[in-house]
């Protein structure tokens, strides 16, 4: 051990780049699907090490050594974004190491950054591990913030594995989960060596790992959740593949799949009062069409609501030119088939519904990979609708989910969450076990539940503990026939947001400090 030890304090150039590399690798199978997540343990303890033993007056290279790092993590944790561009291979598929390994050398920046502030700080040992767990959360919190914002598989997600645990997103929120597992993975060995008060103060660390389990099963032993009274929710998967969901001759045969899927007779006999299908549900403007509005009042027949994903546009009136706006939306439909409520999509996906830096890439040949006429409009925000016949709602079209902050309405909370994405993007690879994941713990965070239809999966329902109801395999078409569970009073994180992270920040930064 102690030779080890040595030589990846002594490990240098291109060595110390691969290990970095292979360590930020095996850190990326901590997340789901895999939740591998004692192999943290290892990979940051490996990447401290390599970071002490780097001199002084070459700082500038630990900056180098975490991006090695973050790249390793992010090029596994994302590589499910390259299935997009073999959805149309021959216009998209130069495209995938540019997108996949640009995006993923962009996030490994802000693990450089944090490495950096180590170095920078002149910590060594115990209290390096603690200034590096403090720098990471908060370039992992500036990761989700900046240019929009890409939060997707931060540290603190490998709590999905980690059982009763990730319940204490309840009173911190994912970024604070963050923090503490960074903590606890680069932390631990210091309780077999070093000074006493060092090593108490690593114990003391480490104890809040099993505190924070026990905390959370007790959460869960007392979590009972009764179903909203009145309300039967119909789930739609079609499972229908991307390649052929935007043809036009397909458009017919896919709206009467939905429609039938949304007719069938439950097994118990008593029909749903809310039938979800999942985002861009059908390929034509379906608020625009009077053949869809006659057949939707047949299916609702007065009495049911849909909730669908659907494409959307403002038609310019104003006739100077401007093309019409589009819009990724939730509509609701009531009875009549008529559009009671709708929700436009306001965190929009670098890319894939607009292109960033357009002047610039577009020239070199680059384009969106969701084709409409220029981009996509981005909504207001974050809102709660009134939804015919229960709680009213909030909404997250796609990869909103993966958005700790701002995903209700901060003035009106709503009864429960509907989130509808289209995941066919990416087959069957390990991304709509990651979007899912993540969807769970927002339910934990804001105490509300979550009705989650997906087009080729995984739809779920899943109660305001995080705990899923029921849910259909990904690849597979189904119905999902189900209550609605009941919200739970706001958690601390619901109202506080990432205060307790400010306060554990300024105590790991305060010991790295002083120790």
């Amino acid at each position: 051990m102690i030779r080890v030890i040595e030589f990846l304090r002594e490990a240098s150039g291109w060595w110390r780049a691969g290990l970095a590399l292979i360590a930020g690798m095996i850190a990326a199978l901590s997340v789901p699907p895999l939740n591998f997540w004692p192999l943290l343990f290892v990979a940051f303890p490996v990447v401290l090490l390599m970071l002490e033993g780097i001199e002084r007056k070459l700082r500038l290279q630990s900056f180098f050594l975490g991006w090695c790092f973050g790249f390793g993590y992010f090029i596994v944790t994302l590589h499910w974004i390259g299935f997009a561009f073999l959805v149309d291979a021959e216009a998209y598929l130069w495209m995938m190491p540019f997108a996949v390994g640009g995006l993923a050398a962009a996030m490994a920046v802000y693990w450089g950054l944090a490495s950096l502030c180590v170095a920078l700080s002149g910590r060594r040992r115990f209290p390096a591990a603690l200034v590096f767990a403090a720098s990471l959360a908060v370039f992992e919190w500036l990761r989700g913030t900046l240019f929009t914002g890409f939060p997707w598989a931060a540290p603190g997600l490998a709590s999905d594995g980690m059982g009763a645990v990730a319940q204490t997103a309840s009173l911190w929120g994912m970024p604070a989960l963050t923090l503490l597992i960074v903590a606890w993975a680069a932390t631990w060995p210091f309780i077999l060596s070093g000074p006493r008060l060092h090593r108490l103060t690593a114990v003391l660390i480490i104890a809040t790992l099993p505190l924070c389990w026990a905390w959370g099963s007790y959460r869960l032993q007392h979590g009972v959740v009764a179903n909203v009274d009145g309300v039967g929710i119909r789930i739609i998967q079609p499972n229908i593949s991307q390649d052929s969901k935007w043809r036009d001759e397909n458009a017919r045969a896919i709206f009467d799949q939905l429609l039938e899927m949304s007719a069938r007779a439950a097994p118990d006999g008593t029909p749903p009062t809310h039938i979800i299908w999942p985002e861009t549900a059908v390929s034509f403007l379906i608020d625009e069409s009077a053949v869809a509005k006659v057949e939707l009042e047949q299916l609702l027949g007065g009495t049911k609501t849909l909730v669908t994903g659907a494409l959307r546009r403002d038609i310019n009136a104003a006739g100077d030119g401007e093309e019409n706006k589009v819009y990724n939306s939730i509509l609701t439909f009531d009875g009549s088939g008529t559009v009671v409520a709708r929700y436009d999509k306001w965190r929009l996906v670098p890319g894939g519904e607009f292109l960033p830096f357009e002047w610039l890439l577009e020239p070199l040949g680059f384009r969106k990979v969701v084709t409409v006429p220029g981009s996509f409009t981005a909504g207001p925000g974050p809102v709660s609708l009134a939804i015919p016949g229960a709680p009213q709602a909030g909404f997250g079209v796609c990869y909103e989910a993966i958005f700790p902050d701002r995903f209700v309405d901060p003035l009106k909370r709503p009864g429960w969450l509907i989130n509808v994405t289209n995941d066919g993007w990416f087959g069957n690879s390990t991304g709509p076990y990651q979007h899912l994941a993540q969807a769970r713990l927002r339910t934990i965070e804001q105490g509300l539940p979550m009705v989650r239809s997906a087009n080729t999966g995984v739809s779920a329902v899943i109660d305001p503990y995080g705990r899923i109801i029921s849910s259909l395999p990904l690849s597979e078409s189904g119905i999902l026939d189900t209550g609605l569970p009941e919200a739970l009073p706001p958690p601390f994180f619901a109202d506080y947001s990432e205060l307790i992270l400010g306060l554990m920040l300024l105590l790991l930064l305060g010991l790295g400090f002083v120790l």
